[in-house]
C-alpha cells in the first residue's frame, strides 16, 4: 500500500499556517509523513518575502507533533558542513522521539535563478555539478559514521576532512534514520544506489521519464550487488485544491510504476481543514 505525506513549503507563508497543517495532519493516520523544503530566500511569489530555514523549523514542528514521520525535501548538501548536518539532525532525531527520515540532495541546480541568488546572498560557494555529487557521496559516508560510530574518527576524502569527528548523541533510530537522496541525474542516482534507503523524484510531468530513471536506478544497484528492491521509490506531487481529479490520476500512474512513497506538495495559502481535505479527496477517495 502506497504512504501519503504532505509537504509545506516554508515560504510565503507563517509560522503558525505551518504549524496549524501540521498539527491537523498528525492527527489524521491516513497522513504518515510531513516534509518541509531547504531554501534560504523565497523561490516563488514576492522575492522578498518570508522563507523559514528548514532544519530550524522542522524542530519546532517535531516537537509540536506526535506520530507523522518528518523531514526536509531535500536538504541542500551545499548549505552545511556534513558533521554539522549530521549533528542537527540527530537532534531533531532525538527532538521528534525517532521519527526523522534524513532527506538530502546535491542542492540547487544552476539554471534556477531563484534558487541559485541564495547562495550568493549567503555568502555561499556554489561549485560545479561533479563538486555538487562527490561531496554528496562523501557526506553520505560521513554521517552515517557519525551517526553509527561509537569512537573518534578521521575522514581524509576529495571534498570532506575531519579530525577527531564523533557524534553524540546518537539519533534515536538504529542503525541510522532512513536516508533518502533527491535527484534525478545519473550521477546523483549512483550515489542512491550506494547510500539511500528511499529515492525521491519531483513528479508532475511526464511519467514515461520517471519509469526510465527508476530502471536506471535498478541498473546502478545491480551493478554494485545491491537489491533494488531495498530502495523505496518516492514521488513529489503537486496538489491543485480545485483539480483533486488530475492529482488523483497523478497518485494512480506514480503507484503503477513503483512509487509507493508519495508526498503531496500544498501550495500556500493553506485552506482551513487542507489535511482532512487531503485524506478525504485524494488519498482515500
Amino acid at each position: 500500500m502506497p504512504r501519503f505525506g504532505i509537504m509545506t513549503a516554508p515560504m510565503q507563508v507563517d509560522y503558525q499556517d505551518i504549524l496549524r497543517v501540521w498539527r491537523e495532519a498528525d492527527a489524521i493516520p491516513e497522513i504518515e509523513h510531513a516534509w518541509l523544503f531547504d531554501h534560504l530566500l523565497p523561490i516563488g511569489g514576492d522575492p522578498t518575502g518570508p522563507a523559514y530555514e528548514g532544519w530550524t523549523l522542522l524542530s519546532a514542528l517535531a516537537a509540536q507533533t506526535r506520530r507523522l514521520r518528518l523531514g526536509v525535501l531535500v536538504t541542500s548538501n551545499r548549505f552545511r558542513p556534513p558533521a554539522v548536518l549530521a549533528k542537527i539532525a540527530a537532534t531533531v532525531d532525538v527532538v521528534s522521539g525517532g521519527r526523522l527520515d534524513f532527506g538530502i540532495g546535491v542542492g540547487s541546480r544552476p539554471s534556477h535563478p531563484l534558487a541559485r541568488r541564495e547562495y550568493d546572498a549567503h555568502g555561499l560557494p556554489f561549485h560545479d555539478p561533479a563538486h555538487a555529487v562527490g561531496s554528496l557521496a562523501e557526506a553520505c559516508t560521513v554521517i552515517r559514521r557519525l551517526w553509527t560510530e561509537d569512537e573518534p574518527f578521521d575522514f581524509d576524502g576529495s571534498y570532506v576532512q575531519l579530525t577527531g569527528a564523533f557524534g553524540n548523541p546518537k539519533p534515536v533510530q538504529r542503525p541510522h534514520p532512513p536516508i533518502m537522496i533527491g535527484g534525478r541525474s545519473s550521477p546523483t542516482l549512483c550515489v542512491v544506489a550506494e547510500h539511500a534507503d528511499l529515492w525521491n523524484i519531483p513528479g508532475g510531468g511526464d511519467i514515461d521519464d520517471l519509469v526510465r530513471r527508476s530502471a536506471l536506478l535498478d541498473r546502478y544497484c545491480a551493478e554494485i550487488g545491491r537489491d533494488p528492491a531495498t530502495i523505496t521509490r518516492s514521488i513529489h506531487l503537486p496538489v491543485a485544491y480545485d483539480q483533486p481529479g488530475t492529482t488523483r490520476k497523478a497518485i494512480g500512474e506514480a503507484v503503477d510504476a513503483g512509487f509507493g512513497h508519495i508526498v503531496l506538495g500544498l501550495p500556500a495559502p493553506f485552506p482551513e481543514g487542507v489535511a482532512r481535505w487531503v485524506a478525504d479527496e485524494l488519498v482515500t477517495a
